[in-house]
């Protein structure tokens, strides 16, 4: 059994038997990658696929149950990646699933250019001034605000790595929606699936799940949207049901 240090814990992935290790001083796996691994399309019996920013493994994992693809996660913080990788073994994963720790940004010139069939990206949401948050915990900063990478470094790298008819998909705000579709039009990457999430009825938005086509066609789908608590309080069969 993996060694789980007394600042660790291991919880289950949302709905499924999977595991993930969590440390009380790193950003905890959230809904939203949940959504997004579930979102995106994966070819099933075969493929490349690659999730950028990708912390302590969750979409890589889930993704693992939708596909037989090969996967890599990268990350660039030493402490998230090892969580990731205790993470692999402890699911049995680790012929199935690779963790690279590095600059997402470089993932092109060690890999070669055009040669994913899937990127995934749940990234920093926040292009605001992260002072309070680096003086509070560094590690929680650099996963909430673009310290380390930025929105469009993100379409860049996803950009060069996926083959023509590769799929990008990500989880952002939807006030950055804008910058998003101009970003992957610039990239190449036509966007063609779109999905609001709201935190319950009445609520505005707040996040929206994003696909593109690399070299795709114009046209684009908006999807119905997820309404993720109810008036009980508890998860809506939106988010139960949205496989």
């Amino acid at each position: 059994m993996e060694s789980i240090s007394r600042n660790e814990r291991v919880d289950y992935l949302f709905n499924t038997d999977l595991k993930i290790i969590q440390s009380n001083d790193l950003f905890p796996f959230s809904l939203d990658s949940v959504l997004l691994a579930r979102f995106v399309y994966v070819p099933i019996q075969h493929g490349r696929l690659v999730d950028l920013c990708s912390g302590n493994g969750v979409i890589p994992f889930l993704l693992s149950q939708r596909t037989k693809g090969d996967i890599t996660g990268i990350d660039i913080q030493p402490e998230v990646c090892s969580l990731a990788e205790r993470g692999a073994v402890i699911n049995h994963l680790e012929k199935r699933v690779a963790f690279i720790c590095g600059d997402a940004k470089a993932l092109p010139e060690k890999t070669g250019c055009h040669c994913c069939d899937v990127v995934t990206c749940n990234p920093p949401y926040f292009n605001k001034e992260a002072a309070r948050d680096l003086k509070l915990n560094r590690h929680l900063a650099i996963a909430r605000h673009e310290i380390l990478i930025k929105l469009t470094d993100v379409l860049e790298t996803a950009g060069k790595l996926l083959r023509q008819g590769g799929k990008f998909a990500m989880v952002h705000r939807p006030e950055r929606l804008v910058e998003i579709l101009d970003g992957m039009h610039r990239e190449g990457m036509e966007p063609k699936r779109l999905q609001f999430v709201h935190p319950k009825i009445g609520k505005p938005a707040n996040m929206v799940l994003v696909e593109g086509t690399k070299g795709g066609r114009p046209g684009l789908a908006v999807l119905p949207p997820i309404t993720v608590y109810g008036a009980d309080g508890h998860y809506t069969e939106d988010v139960w049901l949205n496989q």
